[in-house]
């Protein structure tokens, strides 16, 4: 199976980003391809909503990071979003990344989709917003939703640590393409 994950914290060693990292590992240790792209360190402009990529096959008028991802993204089986959650939503690195989808919206249907995040906070309904536009991106474009991970409780650089969430982040890599989907809420 071929993976996009695509991060957005901005710490570079983030509790979401160790979250990606458990994933990644589990995803190749099961021998799986993996192309991960950390949002917060990439040049990726906003969408200017120019539809320019309408107009030219769906490539983007923007010639910075996403051109690579997009590659990449159009071969994958499988994309994984891998955020802190931030006032109720992704972060703004990942967000940016997300709206350049629009691009590729008509040539990326039919993929399978998991969302890994984590919040300092540990109320369910922290995560609703976060939830609903996964939900809605999903159905938008047609993807699977195989997996679901919100890791609460973890704000403080590290937190996620020696938590039970690495654990199963390593084993959702590992366990892809197996009878049984993984949400955890």
């Amino acid at each position: 199976m071929k993976i996009v994950v695509l991060t957005g914290s901005p710490r570079r060693n983030g509790n979401s980003n160790q979250l990606a990292d458990a994933f990644c590992a589990g995803a190749m240790d099961a021998g799986h391809k993996v192309f991960r792209y950390d949002a917060a360190t990439l040049k990726i402009n906003p969408c200017k909503a120019c539809e320019w990529c309408r107009e030219h096959g769906g490539r983007c008028i923007s010639n910075d990071a996403m051109s690579d991802i997009y590659g990449h993204l159009l071969a994958a089986d499988l994309l994984v979003l891998a955020t802190p959650i931030y006032y109720f939503g992704m972060s703004a690195q990942l967000k940016a990344a997300v709206d350049r989808l629009h691009a590729l919206s008509a040539r990326i249907k039919g993929k399978q989709a998991i969302l890994l995040a984590t919040c300092g906070d540990t109320e369910d309904t922290v995560a609703d917003a976060l939830l609903a536009h996964f939900s809605a991106i999903c159905t938008y474009c047609e993807w699977e939703q195989v997996g679901l991970m919100i890791a609460r409780g973890v704000y403080e650089p590290d937190d996620i640590a020696g938590t039970d969430f690495i654990s199963k982040a390593r084993a959702m890599g590992r366990n892809l393409g197996k009878a049984e989907t993984t949400k955890e809420k």
